[in-house]
């Protein structure tokens, strides 16, 4: 069996959400054009650049454009289904930048020639998600599908950024996708120099995996941390991504990060990603592009949940939901930093993200 033909398998194997009624613009397109579904395919999302997405179906990979459809959002009455005949009543814009992201199963009509257009995606099991640059709010879904957020940073040479790191952490919470840390260039810095930022982000449950591609260390227990797993990876340039991958799998952080550095060029940044398959089975997604992290669909109130290790204390304060978490009187999360319960660092970064 190929690395294709593997990540497929593992792709198609997952449980996915039960298929929504039939009042998906995919479904109203069958509704009103009863076409031959035979001639429809299944495949997984695994680039997309510029409105032009590659769907790898079997070992065939096909360039598919997308329906029109699937740009907009049909609206229905709001009764009992059983009550009248579903038409549709009005058509709004969605509020996504693109409704197909990479990793999305999706149903297209192949075209015959390489080419085809996609007319369906398929549920979801998970997605990672930002608030979209400029000043419509709109959801943009980076990848879906995915089993794990990787949060890549380096030990020196740049120093770690925290804040950058909570924020990762914190959109993969926001959307219950599993994530973890990956500290690369251990070499460069002191034993034990960063044991206290490690045991406190081990300590609220986030595993962190300390490697070093020059020295090895740590190589083969990430390589099993990414096998038979589908992980977005996420960092800011200049954390060792490029070399941690090589060492797991020669030649594929070279891949990874031609694609970064054409996805940083010019004003489309971040619309160039794709899924590149691992020989033991899985994949991995570069997100490039993404100094920052703005979070989709959380207000101020929805930040605090987001910290782990803040959750008992949610809600126990003397102002309850109205409660900023900062100077307020009978505070429950500000007397947890005071008792050691909270680090005061991560605290600060809760601040920083709800100012």
């Amino acid at each position: 069996m190929s690395k294709n033909q593997q990540m497929l398998r593992k792709h198609r194997e997952q449980p996915a959400a039960p298929r929504p009624p039939a009042t998906s613009p995919a479904d109203e397109l069958v509704a009103g054009n009863p076409m031959d579904l035979a001639g429809w395919r299944e495949g997984m999302v695994v680039r997309k650049s510029q409105g032009q997405y590659t769907v790898l179906a079997g070992e065939h990979s096909i360039q598919c454009a997308i329906s029109n459809r699937l740009r907009k959002q049909l609206v229905y009455p709001i009764a009992d289904p059983g009550s009248l005949r579903a038409h549709v009543v009005a058509v709004e814009d969605i509020r996504t930048v693109d409704p197909i992201a990479v990793g999305d199963g999706v149903q297209f009509i192949d075209g015959g020639d390489g080419s085809g257009m996609i007319v369906a995606v398929l549920p979801r099991r998970s997605k990672v998600v930002r608030r979209a640059a400029g000043p419509k709010p709109l959801e943009q879904v980076i990848v879906a599908n995915v089993d794990q957020v990787v949060v890549i940073c380096a030990a020196d040479r740049p120093a770690p950024s925290w804040e950058l790191v909570d924020r990762y952490l914190a959109a993969a919470e926001s959307t219950d996708v599993p994530a973890r840390i990956c500290i690369t260039k251990i070499d460069l810095i002191a034993p034990g120099a960063l044991d206290e930022e490690v045991a406190n982000y081990r300590a609220i449950g986030y595993p962190v995996d300390l490697t070093s591609a020059s020295s090895g260390a740590g190589v083969a227990a990430f390589a099993e941390v990414l096998r038979q797993r589908v992980s977005v990876l996420a960092g800011k340039s200049g954390a060792g991504k490029t070399s941690i991958l090589n060492a797991v799998q020669p030649g594929l952080g070279l891949r990874v990060g031609a694609v970064s550095a054409m996805t940083g060029k010019g004003k489309h940044t971040t619309s160039y990603l794709e899924l590149f398959p691992l020989a033991g089975g899985g994949g991995v997604i570069d997100t490039p592009g993404m100094r920052e992290f703005g979070l989709w669909d959380v207000d101020e109130d929805g930040i605090a949940p987001l910290f782990r290790e803040f959750r008992p204390f949610v809600g126990k304060c003397r102002f309850g939901a109205s409660c900023r978490h900062h100077e307020e009187p009978g505070c429950a999360i500000t007397a947890a930093v005071g008792a050691g319960q909270i680090t005061p660092r991560r605290y600060r970064s809760y601040l920083r993200m709800a100012s």
